[in-house]
């Protein structure tokens, strides 16, 4: 139970806090990943309207044609082409050329991360076509997506092309430097969620390591420690739970320590006895035959007491009763004749019921004739001993009543418990075992039912046992005698 316990704890705080982390790291990371993926979008975007925008101030000034430096028309596409690029600065990751007749004519001014004029293949794809273009080539610097536009200038047979390019691998390390410091964050996030969540799996859990040391502390002598529990969680409700096995374990050990102490000490009884007996038995055939028939009734007596354990260990298993329908009155009939060979008493059926009554025929009939036989040791010869059933609503009600001395209020409180004894009957030579009535309750109890005594000093005993009709179920306690 402890490592159990133990286990419990720590594998449910590592489990709760490894989910917790996937799913944090999860989202997280779907978040950097998405993130990435729109900055990267919003760069193409922000890129694309860059080219737009700078081939449409060149078709505007190229349609105008006329040199704002000084209000008259170019006459050379190369005036045109410097008059742009001079009044455009490009940003740090463009850069723009001018191209005239197919060879590169001049470039801005900033320097750029890559010469492309001085790449063959870039001047190549830059001249291709004759209309305004973009396109997207691989150069040693990355990716570089630029756009074209030819240029004409009526009086010049000079052909032009202006190319406005973006190193695109320049502007996406902008984005990476972003997604490096959210994954910096995040992982700084992670480990946030970790310490808290480490903290709140303990505080949700403490219950869990209070089982623990509860279930560390128990012995099989003590099982007074319990849980303190608030709230009404899962946990809080593991903690009841645990509480009340606690409660059910402490009362059947004591159950079961006061059983064993009893049974011992009972049967020790007859054993000393026994052993007593053998130990002096002489030569002379009068002793040995008043031993052997001591030894035998004290032999029987343990039988009887064994029988009566046994069937008291019985009561507490599912297949203890074997219930059927009885007809109440033939069972009452049945039952006065068995109390009738018990012992010369004027035996009287008060009342009997009549119908029909699910219940254990030979179980409640045990119950009844030890009744019966307990007057029988209370009571002399012609004493009356009364016997009865009355079916009322769903319960049915057996009683024995007799004319003896009754049953002391001290002796009726524990008169059903096991063990337990009354002062010895008119007609006993010694004490029984104390077991007698505990097996009436057993029987009771068994059924659904209850059993109870009413009597007072010199007024005789009345034993009622209640049981349900329709088999077992719960029943009222009865009422104080």
């Amino acid at each position: 139970m402890r490592r159990a316990a133990r286990y419990l704890a720590s594998s449910a705080r590592l489990h709760i806090l490894g989910w917790q982390l996937l799913l944090v790291a999860v989202a997280l990371a779907g978040s950097v990943l998405v993130s990435r993926e729109v900055l990267l979008q919003r760069v193409d975007e922000r890129v694309d309207r860059g080219l737009a925008l700078e081939v449409a101030e060149l078709r505007r000034l190229a349609i105008r044609s006329v040199d704002p430096r000084t209000s008259r028309p170019f006459t050379d596409v190369r005036q045109l082409l410097e008059v742009h690029l001079e009044r455009n600065i490009p940003e740090p990751s463009e850069t723009m050329l001018a191209l005239v007749d197919g060879v590169p004519y001049r470039r801005s001014a900033e320097e750029p991360i890559y010469r492309l004029d001085t790449d063959p293949a870039v001047v190549a794809a830059l001249l291709a076509g004759s209309e305004p273009r973009y396109g997207t080539i691989m150069t040693p610097a990355g990716e570089v997506r630029y756009a074209t536009v030819p240029v004409r200038v009526a009086s010049s047979p000079a052909r032009g092309v202006f190319a406005v390019a973006v190193f695109a691998d320049q502007e996406r390390a902008e984005v990476d430097e972003v997604v490096r410091v959210l994954a910096i964050v995040g992982f700084v996030a992670l480990a946030l969620a970790g310490a808290g969540g480490w903290l709140v799996a303990g505080r949700v859990l403490a219950p869990v390591r209070e089982l623990r040391r509860t279930a560390q502390t128990i012995t099989d002598t003590d099982f007074s420690r319990r849980i303190p529990v608030a709230g009404r969680d899962e946990i809080s409700e593991l903690a009841r739970t645990f509480n009340g096995m606690l409660d059910r374990l402490e009362e059947a050990f004591s159950t079961q320590r006061s059983f064993v102490d009893d049974a011992g000490h009972e049967l020790r009884t007859p054993i000393t006895i026994i052993r007593g007996h053998l130990e002096l038995l002489g030569d002379d055939p009068a002793d040995r035959a008043d031993t052997v028939a001591l030894v035998t009734d004290e032999l029987d007596r343990m039988s009887r007491m064994v029988d009566d354990l046994l069937t008291l260990a019985k009561a507490e298993r599912p297949d203890f009763l074997r219930l059927e329908p009885v007809e109440l009155a033939g069972f009452t009939e049945d039952l006065m004749s068995r109390a009738g060979a018990l012992a010369p008493r004027r035996w009287r059926a008060e009342t009997s019921g009549a119908g029909m009554v699910v219940m254990d025929r030979h179980r409640v009939t045990q119950a009844l004739v030890q009744l019966a036989q307990n007057a029988t040791q209370h009571t002399d010869d012609g004493d009356e001993v009364r016997i009865g059933s009355r079916l009322r609503d769903d319960a049915v009600t057996f009683w024995v009543t007799d004319t003896g001395p009754g049953v002391a209020p001290e002796h009726r409180a524990r008169i059903f418990e096991r063990f337990a004894r009354g002062p010895a009957g008119r007609r006993s030579s010694s004490e029984g075992a104390g077991l007698g009535l505990a097996i009436v309750r057993a029987i009771a109890v068994a059924h659904g039912g209850n059993v109870r005594v009413r009597s007072g000093p010199g007024l005789g005993a009345t034993f009622e046992i209640t049981l349900p009709r329709s088999g077992p179920g719960p029943l009222p306690a009865p009422p104080s005698s």
